[in-house]
């Protein structure tokens, strides 16, 4: 008898074995061990995302679908856990009412996933401009303080999910409270701006809802055993529509695949409103959101733009190049967000079958602007090698790549390296979505859906 196998399933094998002897630090540990220094990162090999695991290479369109498949299926085994299957929706429109002085149009729509209205449900604000006629383009997004943060309409639903602690954000016993109300609205006097008028005036409907509805997100110092931790995160939220997590699995569904999923679900409700275009959806958010964003559009080719704004590690940059935020302070902070098998990529990158090229690499041929954070922690380098190392494949299906002839690094505030359908900008001040963040999204967004 004759065994074969590829060396991408034998480096799989020695990760599992290497997980064995891998020891998560403790956080001050975690701290001192993060790299800063280019000098340090040494090298790595990428994967050609143009190449199957079996050596075949992608020659067409059709190859290319089913490459992707296959990338999105190591990313579910390996990292996000099961993307879980789409299902029914059912809604209801429980206020309906003018904003913004008259210039926008406020909706406020609870999605349920039974028949009966019971269980689990996502309460979605949509926001359209009174001056355009449907269908018009729509951002689609999730939000981190409450739909009620974003306009200062009291009218607002207040979302009954569990928050994190933040007394800046009005949270009390991890419930959100009317203290926020508006808070995003207006002038930037935070990190993170939601400009709707902005985005009414430039003629996009705006559809948001909270990820506090769709999955609880404790961080470490909420809980110090990661096992409650990860059993919290999954207590609650659409978690209660599925089957609970097999202990004996190492790839469950994670917080940031459902966040991904609710973003899905978000886009059977756009295809169903006959005010919002369907073809003309731009994808987004920030940080931890823009991860799930990211996942969405990888997953869901549905999403016409994805533009993840600061993803940090674990969505954009290359985790092969050991630098700020890593695989072994991701799985130590947020075990919820990544599934099981993640963890023997701690401290063994090197060992990995895959990275986050690959992960952007499944938006193509659809547009992807990714929008960087000039700081270590999020390492900007390795957000541009990243999409680099993507580009070939919007080349291969006849799409605008990144623009040739740019040498890293890219200034703050460069746009040289947004290409027509691929692009790459960054910024420095605060970690959030703020104006000029938008303003890229939107012109982007503008030159891809042909507004």
């Amino acid at each position: 008898m004759t065994i074969s196998m590829t060396s991408t399933k034998i480096r799989l094998i020695i990760g599992a074995a290497l997980a064995l002897l891998i020891t998560i630090p403790s956080p001050a540990q975690k701290k001192k061990n993060v790299n800063y220094d280019e000098s340090k990162v040494g090298t790595y090999t990428l994967e050609d995302p143009l190449t199957f695991v079996n050596g075949r290479k992608v020659r067409n369109a059709s190859d290319w679908e089913k490459r992707r498949q296959e990338i999105l299926g190591i990313f579910e085994s390996e990292m996000f856990g099961k993307m879980p299957e789409a299902m029914p929706v059912y809604t209801e429109t429980i206020d309906d009412a003018v904003t913004l002085a008259g210039f926008g149009h406020r909706r406020q729509v609870r999605m349920w996933f039974r028949e009966d209205h019971s269980g689990p449900h996502i309460d979605w604000l949509i926001v359209t401009p009174t001056w355009v006629e449907g269908p018009m383009p729509t951002v689609i997004m999730l939000n981190y303080n409450g739909n009620h943060a974003l306009l200062p309409d009291p009218e607002i639903v207040i979302s009954e999910g569990w928050f994190r602690s933040s007394e800046k954000f009005g949270v009390e016993d991890h419930h959100t409270t009317d203290k926020c109300r508006g808070i995003l609205a207006g002038p930037q006097t935070h990190d993170t701006v939601y400009p709707i008028g902005m985005l009414l005036a430039r003629g996009y409907a705006f559809v948001t809802a909270c990820y506090a509805d769709i999955s609880p997100d404790p961080d470490r110092n909420e809980f110090n055993d990661r096992a409650k931790q990860e059993a919290f995160a999954r207590s609650q939220g659409v978690f209660e529509l599925w089957e609970p997590a097999d202990p004996q699995r190492d790839d469950n569904t994670t917080s940031i695949a459902a966040w991904g999923w609710a973003l899905s679900r978000g886009m059977d409700m756009i295809e169903a409103d006959p005010l919002l275009d369907q073809s003309k959806v731009v994808l987004t958010g920030y940080s931890r959101l823009a991860k799930a964003a990211l996942v969405a559009g990888a997953f869901d080719d549905r999403f016409p733009v994805v533009v993840p704004v600061q993803t940090g590690g674990g969505g954009v940059p290359l985790a092969k190049r050991n630098f700020g935020e890593t695989i072994t302070t991701e799985v130590d902070a947020f075990p919820h967000w990544f599934c099981r098998a993640y963890d023997k990529y701690a401290g063994h990158e090197d060992t990995m079958p895959f990275d986050q090229h690959m992960l952007i690499s499944c938006v193509a041929p659809r547009a992807l602007l990714v929008e960087g954070f000039n700081q270590g922690w999020f390492d900007t380098k390795g957000e541009f090698l990243s999409v680099q190392a993507a580009s070939p494949v919007w080349k291969k299906l006849g799409r605008g790549a990144l623009p040739k002839g740019l040498e890293w690094p890219i200034p703050d505030y460069d746009t040289r390296a947004i290409g027509d359908n691929l692009g790459y900008v960054r910024r420095d001040n605060g970690h959030g979505i703020s104006w000029a963040d938008w303003v890229w999204m939107l012109d982007f967004a503008d030159r891809n859906l042909g507004l």
